[in-house]
């Protein structure tokens, strides 16, 4: 089954935010990407915004809060709105495109799901009813010990 997780767009300040997360809850990142690591020629990234959270994951529990920053080329996020989005972590391929398929009908695509850069089969869009979801399966994750 599927699981659904947080995600939360920040103004450049998503580091600072998830470090004192971390201070409250503990625990590690599981997953941490800049900008400068996954350069997309579709969302030219200044030099200044290099070093900014494309992608942070924290886990608390058994759940992960999610976290980026939302570059100067998408806009500002207004922080008096909503400005999260429900993340699901599928638990297969053919699960992600179930419920991408499922949830967008009648919405918005934002980002096809397809192969995403940092390894993972991923996909956004706001639904007929405006809620905003990513849906991502990673197969690393999927890897048990």
């Amino acid at each position: 089954m599927a699981q659904i997780n947080p995600s939360i767009n920040f103004n450049g300040n998503a580091e600072e935010a998830f470090n004192f997360y971390k201070s409250v809850f503990g625990g590690a990142f599981a997953r941490v990407i800049r900008y400068k690591d996954m350069p997309i020629s579709e969302f030219p990234i200044s030099d200044k915004e290099a070093d900014k959270l494309m992608h942070i994951a924290f886990p608390i529990g058994s759940n992960v809060l999610i976290g980026n920053d939302v570059p100067e080329c998408m806009g500002v996020v207004s922080e008096n709105e909503n400005r999260s989005k429900i993340s699901i972590s599928a638990e297969s391929k053919a699960e992600a495109t179930q419920l991408f398929e499922g949830l967008s009908a009648g919405g918005q695509i934002e980002v096809p799901l397809d192969e995403s850069p940092w390894g993972s089969y991923f996909g956004m869009f706001r639904d007929k009813y405006g809620i905003e979801w990513m849906v991502d399966f990673d197969p690393r994750d999927q890897v048990k010990i």
